[in-house]
């Protein structure tokens, strides 16, 4: 469609929505976050102008980065505005196109969420094949997925015969890490959970060696229990008492990938380190942050490894969708409940 189309005859065409609903920050929160610091907005939809596709979004990722830039605070991503509709990870389908190569119909993966019709710069969309569930290009062939990755493999520099350990490993990170760590040639691969219920799931269903429900009793300990000869690899997802049971745990040469902190996200004060960080002189270890924009160069490499594993059957992708557009901020709050089992995603048009 050339920049000369009359808005009227592309309306027609496409049947342009005119308003869409949009949440909105509007307060920061203190703590944990609620209800009441967000806001349902119905607001104008933009028609897309050169070089830009409109979507009617079907699915959208809520994580537990989004906490983090609910504060005013300088970080690696900017902070969410108040009284601005927030953006997070989606999918959906193009009903209005003013860019070449991108068809009214196509499926597109983007970065505009939290909204029901988004107008996005084609350059900043990908064209994903629609064989596919939509959904799955938001968790394990998604950001979701690359993070596991690309977290294990270049941060982590695992190597067959590595004894792992991951945190929060029922979530949609953790439980990609450890199905690919086993994938990978892992000598043990062993999880920590917050129910009895994820607890099997982990060891009956992905495939991991051990688990443990880090509500009933020490971490340290039952580490211990998990993994008696130790661990050479830790993916932290969760921080505090885990790290800190990690590093009592990793043996010479250990590596421990600090991909969140979900424990302390929101708390008021500054949480405490871990109090044995001195063990990290002696035994030699590699204790490094990542963030997942820093690794899209693994993309090709993931998509067709993680893909061939999936087309085989020999990896599990499991999400939790909650049903509704009205019911996002409660899917974002439920997530930091750890109310997920793998990916927490929104279906918009329930």
């Amino acid at each position: 469609m050339n920049d000369e189309v009359k808005e009227d005859d592309m309306a027609e065409q496409t049947q342009t929505p005119t308003t869409g609903r949009e949440w909105h920050l509007v307060a920061r929160p203190d703590g944990w976050p609620v209800p009441e610091d967000f806001a349902l907005v119905e607001a104008p939809v933009q028609a897309p102008g050169p070089g830009q596709i409109l979507v009617r979004n079907e699915y959208l990722s809520v994580d537990p980065y989004m906490r983090g830039r609910m504060n005013d605070v300088k970080s690696y991503t900017p902070p969410f505005r108040l009284g601005a509709v927030m953006d997070g990870g989606a999918v959906g389908r193009v009903i209005a196109s003013r860019a070449d190569g991108v068809a009214v119909g196509d499926a597109v993966l983007h970065g505009l969420g939290w909204r029901e019709y988004a107008t996005v710069d084609a350059t900043a969309a990908v064209v994903v094949d629609p064989a596919l569930p939509l959904q799955s290009y938001l968790g394990v062939l998604g950001m979701t997925g690359l993070t596991a990755y690309a977290g294990l493999l270049d941060v982590g520099s695992f190597k067959e015969g590595d004894a792992v350990f991951v945190s929060g490993a029922a979530g949609a990170v953790g439980s990609m890490v450890g199905q690919i760590a086993r994938l990978r040639g892992a000598s043990r691969v062993v999880g920590s959970a917050g129910s009895p219920e994820k607890v099997r799931r982990l060891t009956e269903e992905l495939g991991f060696d051990a688990a443990f429900d880090y509500h009933q009793g020490p971490i340290a300990e039952q580490l211990a229990k998990a993994a008696p000869e130790g661990i050479d690899l830790y993916f932290d997802n969760v921080g505090g008492e885990h790290l800190e049971a990690a590093i009592g745990a990793l043996r010479l040469r250990g590596r421990a990938v600090l991909c969140g902190a979900i424990a302390q996200y929101n708390n008021t004060a500054p949480a405490a380190g871990p109090r044995n960080l001195a063990l990290a002189i002696g035994k030699r270890l590699r204790l490094e942050g990542m963030i997942v924009g820093d690794h899209y160069g693994l993309q090709p490499q993931f998509v067709a490894e993680v893909g061939g594993w999936l087309a085989e059957g020999k990896l599990v992708s499991e999400d939790t969708v909650v049903e509704g557009f009205d019911q996002a901020v409660e899917a974002f709050l439920g997530l930091l409940r750890g109310a997920n089992t793998g990916k927490m995603l929104v279906h918009v048009n329930s």
